[in-house]
């Protein structure tokens, strides 16, 4: 297919007087995976119910392989491996019984496949889903978004309720299919998910699309938060000359500081050895320090010609 496996333009959907997103526009690329990020709300479930043909676009324009979500929903679904980030499975079924009765909608189910994927996600598949761990679900839902082999996988939240060992074996799994040819759209709120496998990541904030980075330029903007704790009060301004670096918040008249650090941790940490730190806590980077830059400012949205490359 020559069709980019992703295009949304100038895309919006609204529910009566609530917002859902507004003039979206990205461009998915072959053989890349996409991450997709915001917190809850933000609307990431609305894109991805879009992309499926489960809502109609208000206004705009989004395809898949070429084909419109709405008008040829059918055909996309041919190709489309799709992960809901709230999991309904028939529940009175067993887990053989559910993936049987799934492959009898799809042709050339290769049994060999369908094996590789039970074994290497360990799926319990003789108890009723009723009886199934949360986790256990997930991974059921996770193997009917890959039996036929996809060429696009949709996913929303897909690691949700697994525990750290399966986290990490699916994102092993997204890389090594990513490096098969296969397209991944993965929406998360989660950032150090997507920074593990995404090549090129989308930002939404409130409904519209604030930024379209590359990884590398996802890490150069988020910050890691630092606290730290002195014998004696320290003037905050001690920090102010230090690029990357911004005092967050100070307590107990200087000696508890709190740091926003980007890049420059060396000459940050030259400077604290000239004070009298007795503790630092320097936490790994979430999701809210990547929105800082856009939440604490109104900022533009991307150009369609920025979001599109």
């Amino acid at each position: 297919m020559t069709a980019p496996p992703i295009a949304v333009e100038q895309l919006t959907r609204s529910y009566d007087s609530q917002r859902g997103v507004i003039d979206l526009t990205f461009t998915v690329q072959p053989g890349e995976i996409f991450g997709f990020l915001g917190p809850n709300g933000a609307g990431k479930t609305t894109t991805i119910r879009v992309l499926m043909g489960f809502l109609r676009p208000t206004s705009g324009r989004a395809r898949v392989f070429g084909l419109d979500c709405w008008t040829e929903s059918t055909e996309i679904k041919k190709h489309v491996g799709y992960v809901p980030g709230d999991v309904r499975l028939w529940e009175n079924m067993t887990g053989v019984q559910f993936l049987d009765f799934l492959c009898a909608f799809r042709q050339h189910i290769d049994p060999a496949w369908r094996r590789k994927l039970l074994e290497r996600f360990q799926v319990e598949l003789d108890k009723r889903i009723k009886h199934l761990s949360r986790g256990n679900r997930q991974k059921l839902a996770l193997v009917q978004a890959l039996l036929h082999d996809p060429l696009l996988l949709i996913l929303d939240e897909p690691t949700s309720g697994l525990d750290p060992l399966m986290q990490h074996e699916f994102l092993t799994f997204l890389r090594e299919e990513r490096d098969r040819g296969k397209t991944i759209f993965l929406s998360s709120h989660q950032l150090s998910e997507v920074e593990r496998v995404a090549d090129r990541v989308g930002i939404i904030r409130e409904g519209r699309l604030v930024a379209v980075l590359t990884v590398e330029e996802l890490k150069r903007r988020r910050t890691r938060p630092m606290e730290l704790v002195f014998a004696q009060p320290v003037d905050p301004q001690r920090f102010a000359d230090l690029p990357g670096v911004r005092v967050l918040s100070v307590q107990d008249d200087g000696r508890r500081i709190e740091l926003g650090v980007q890049d420059e941790l060396p000459a940050l940490l030259r400077r604290l050895a000239d004070l009298p730190v007795i503790d630092m806590i320097y936490a790994p980077p979430d999701l809210e320090s990547v929105f800082l830059t856009y939440y604490q400012a109104e900022t533009i949205p991307p150009t369609r010609e920025e979001a599109a490359s």
